[in-house]
């Protein structure tokens, strides 16, 4: 049975233009003609036209396509099974997208559980740096820890949590300002504390992940302004707050 170039386009999807300018590569050539000279397509065309579209959809190159399908060592079953190996791994990436999407969701969602005038009441004049959201689920996204976080969702709990990042912090620059060493007791207690109020919303924050975490307020500024705001801040501090991090955890490994 033959099919009319309208028809296949008709069946394909693609336009009849698309279609003649297969035919001018050589990528997909009717089997016949009708007796008016028009072009038409077999069953096995309409086959090969189905790989054809079926590579171009997984972001292949018409000649790279055209070396894949007239490959000669590859049967009508193996191309079927090919195609099952590579829609699996893009169902594999396009799940790996949707979920990425949905924690920057949730990322954002969260950031926006107040109201302009309730995040002033609440942060002051601190505000979180334009792309964090995005940049926090590409760093932390696939981690069971942010999967597992429960942020703060009512303007209460926003205050009372601020409130003991506040207090947290005062009491660490009065240990900081007086001169104790960062592994001294003090020091490794206000450490301590600090990795048990990360485990209250993290689900757990074992001692090797606090460690990592704190590095990056040596490090990173941004990091080290979500726990003690700029005005608060002292040269040095997070380098402190690090070694005193990791001091507590030798104490509890050895």
């Amino acid at each position: 049975m033959g099919y009319p170039v309208g028809k296949v386009a008709a069946l394909s999807g693609v336009t009849v233009r698309t279609l003649h300018h297969y035919d001018e590569l050589g990528l997909l050539s009717p089997s016949g003609r009708t007796a008016a000279g028009y072009r038409s397509y077999s069953d096995d065309d309409l086959d090969r036209l189905q790989r054809v579209l079926f590579y171009r959809e997984l972001g292949f190159g018409l000649e790279t396509i055209a070396k894949v399908i007239d490959d000669p060592a590859v049967d009508a079953m193996e191309h079927l099974r090919r195609q099952r190996e590579l829609l699996a791994e893009r169902i594999g990436e396009l799940t790996r997208m949707a979920e990425t999407v949905e924690r920057v969701i949730a990322a954002k969602e969260a950031g926006a559980a107040l109201t302009a005038e309730e995040r002033f009441e609440v942060f002051g004049e601190f505000r979180e740096p334009d792309g964090y959201a995005e940049e926090a689920v590409r760093r932390w996204g696939d981690t069971p820890h942010w999967r597992a976080a429960t942020l703060p969702r009512s303007k209460q709990d926003w205050i009372e949590a601020e409130k003991l990042r506040e207090d947290w912090v005062r009491r660490l620059l009065a240990v900081f300002d007086s001169g104790a060493p960062a592994d001294g007791r003090e020091a490794m207690d206000l450490a301590e504390e600090h990795r048990r109020m990360l485990a209250e919303f993290m689900g757990d924050c074992d001692l090797a992940t606090h460690r990592e975490l704190a590095r990056l307020y040596a490090t990173e500024p941004v990091q080290l302004g979500f726990l003690v705001r700029e005005p608060d801040q002292r040269p040095g501090l997070g380098e402190y707050i690090r070694d005193a991090v990791h001091a507590n955890a030798e104490r509890f490994t050895g």
